[in-house]
């Protein structure tokens, strides 16, 4: 009975989506939905992704492109409320060419008293809100949403800049209906590449086009157009573990304009190379021309420069006067806002003017530095060429003996060369005095370590004693300092003893502030319910409560990669001392594990020597990325490890003599 009532569900669903969809009118089929028929764990779905991309010409701007969207979002829980509120970006600088989001419209459409409402979305629930200096955005909140709701959102984004948005195929959640359609004049060429994992195939058409320039001057020209087109695409989960930024990773076409060629005009190439960009760049003077400044810092850092003795110590000291005299607004980008000399003077900045202003003061002081343009993970991976490829800027500092030292003075537990996560997104431009650029690897090429060493005296009772230190260093010192640093100690004991189920009677962290030694962690504790006594045997893990009992990769399948961000490398090293009057009956076999390609390791070794049981283990992961390929390899990988670490050491008692 159920899979009948499921296959009835499922069919009616794809025939009302199969229906012409009109803006403002919806079904009550449609409204009556209790869940996504091909995945029951959807909080919402798109019962409609729309969007249409093409180009006008404006007497007076010349060509216009236009892009129309339609989106129809089914909310089947609470926790699909969050889709009633939406956010559109667009480019708007203080002067200059700007882009206009236009012909808002929206409705929610509920059912009360068995009757369809639908609620208007009224401008009070439309605001604009200044992002940076060159971007805004409308935030526009649904009105009178709840669960089995359904919205219906049009709008036009009017750009005078010869940019197509890239297009994506798959979002958070699924995709009922896609249609997509890209119409581009004869006069403009576009470069057309594949993103993510997930592909729909092309149809490719054309039209003829107009423009009326009055007076019987009519032109004509011919459309190429693009049709996207597809039902039920599956959603990305963005909840997978080490999924890095999602958007990265959803399917669909970026397009690149590579030149134009006007009637009566010769062929303009737009493609360019990343030295061209890397100049385009420079020369801006909200970038090469920042760089250049140094007035308003000079009689603070003649201070600083007189306590250094070495270029080492100049760049410490510059570095650190740095991260404390600027504190950053949370804003990426690639040039300044406020400029250089006004964040300095107010403390505060974005990522551009506290890192060129960290260059421009080490130049100053005879250190050989370069700003390195970056492409955070949320702005993706930058494949071509581009002067949006890049929205983020560090410093390269280029050491005498042949070394060099990245640097980022925006995070305040960041050190040398340990470089924010955002920024760690493969490639970086260092770009030189002369604009020329050249590649610089962002992601590390040594492994960040955590060691932990486990000492544990077991009594004839079955309860434990002990101590456990852990080391961290690299971006793990980083990521813990992010983390716990805020957090009191008292606060981090309850965390502690709820997570590993123990009694903690000293607690201890080290170098909590001081960035360039490891953190060092101490726990002494006691704990009873970690030992498990049957029929006069002891049983229990030499890990103890740091053996991992859950594997994080859940799915079956996964068609993005595993991004872990970096290379990463976790030591275990435990000492038991078994109670009297037990002798070891069997432990764990010495095992080791490894990843296709020399991805991975794990290797666990126990050793008994009288009344001890030494462990040592080792979990190293050598790439910052794992291919979806061999996913599958990986899940099995970790399965085999908690296998591993989950089996006992049986203790029995001796027998009398």
């Amino acid at each position: 009975m159920k899979k009948t009532l499921f296959i009835l569900t499922l069919m009616l669903s794809l025939t009302t989506v199969a229906q012409k969809i009109k803006f403002g009118k919806v079904s009550k089929e449609e409204l009556e939905e209790k869940f996504y028929p091909l995945d029951s764990t959807a909080n919402a779905s798109y019962l409609l992704k729309k969007r249409r991309t093409y180009f006008t010409y404006d007497q007076s701007k010349g060509f216009m492109v236009i892009t129309e969207y339609h989106e129809r979002i089914k909310i089947y829980n609470k926790e699909g409320f969050k889709y009633a509120n939406k956010k559109i970006s667009y480019y708007k600088p203080k002067s200059g060419e700007k882009e206009e989001v236009s012909s808002i419209k929206a409705y929610t459409f509920v059912i009360e008293n068995g009757k369809t409402v639908k609620y208007k979305l009224q401008k009070k629930d439309i605001f604009d809100e200044k992002i940076n200096k060159y971007t805004s955005q409308k935030k526009i909140t649904l009105p009178n949403i709840k669960e089995g709701a359904i919205i219906d959102l049009k709008y036009t984004l009017i750009s005078p800049r010869w940019i197509i948005k890239t297009l994506n195929f798959q979002y958070s959640i699924p995709v009922k209906e896609l249609s997509c359609k890209i119409e581009i004049p004869e006069y403009f060429i576009f470069n057309k590449t594949s993103k993510g994992y997930y592909n729909i195939p092309l149809v490719k058409s054309s039209k003829r086009d107009k423009i009326d320039f009055g007076y019987n001057n009519i032109l004509d020209y011919t459309s190429e157009i693009y049709s996207f087109n597809k039902k039920n695409v599956p959603n990305i989960k963005s909840n997978e573990p080490f999924s890095g930024y999602i958007n990265n990773y959803r399917g669909g076409v970026k397009f690149e304009l590579s030149g134009t060629i006007f009637p009566r005009s010769k062929y303009k190439s737009y493609a360019i190379t990343w030295n061209d960009v890397c100049k385009t760049i420079f020369k801006s003077s909200y970038f090469g021309g920042e760089l250049e400044k140094s007035n308003y810092y000079k009689k603070d850092l003649e201070k600083i420069l007189s306590n250094s003795k070495n270029e080492l110590e100049k760049i410490s000291n510059i570095y650190l006067h740095v991260k404390s005299k600027v504190n950053w607004n949370n804003f990426t980008g690639k040039y300044t806002d406020l400029g250089v000399k006004e964040a300095y003077k107010e403390g505060v900045g974005n990522s551009a003017e506290i890192n060129l202003m960290l260059t421009s003061m080490l130049r100053f002081a005879g250190i050989n530095a370069n700003p390195v343009l970056v492409s955070t993970k949320s702005n993706g991976i930058p494949l071509y060429p581009t002067l949006n490829g890049f929205d983020y800027v560090i410093t390269k500092v280029n050491l005498s003996n042949g070394k060099y030292i990245l640097l980022d003075a925006t995070e305040n537990y960041s050190y040398p060369n340990i470089l924010p996560y955002r920024t760690l997104n493969w490639y970086g431009r260092e770009i030189f005095k002369d604009g020329y650029s050249s590649q610089i690897n962002l992601v590390p090429s040594t492994p960040t370590k955590e060691n932990n060493i486990l000492y544990v005296k077991i009594d004839d009772t079955g309860s434990i004693e002990g101590m456990f230190r852990k080391s961290l260093t690299g971006h793990a010192a980083m990521f813990y300092r992010q983390k716990n640093n805020l957090i009191k100690d008292e606060d981090r004991i309850t965390s502690l003893e709820e997570k590993y189920n123990i009694e903690i009677d000293e607690f201890k962290v080290l170098n909590k502030k001081n960035l360039g030694k490891p953190i060092s962690q101490s726990v002494k504790f006691t704990g009873d319910s970690h030992i498990e006594e049957i029929n006069n045997k002891l049983y229990f893990t030499p890990l103890f409560f740091l053996a991992m009992t859950e594997n994080p990769f859940k799915s079956e399948e996964r068609n993005f990669p595993v991004d872990y961000g970096m290379p990463w490398l976790d030591n275990f090293t435990t000492s038991i001392t078994i109670p009297e009057g037990y002798v070891v009956e069997s432990f764990p076999k010495e095992t080791a594990i490894g990843l296709p390609e020399n991805l991975g390791v794990f290797k666990y070794k126990v050793v008994v020597l009288g009344n001890k049981i030494k462990l040592s283990s080792l979990l190293q992961i050598n790439t910052n990325i794992i291919a979806p390929q061999h996913y599958s390899a990986l899940r099995s990988f970790y399965k085999q490890l908690i296998e591993k670490q989950t089996e006992k050491i049986v203790l029995v008692k001796k027998a009398k003599s």
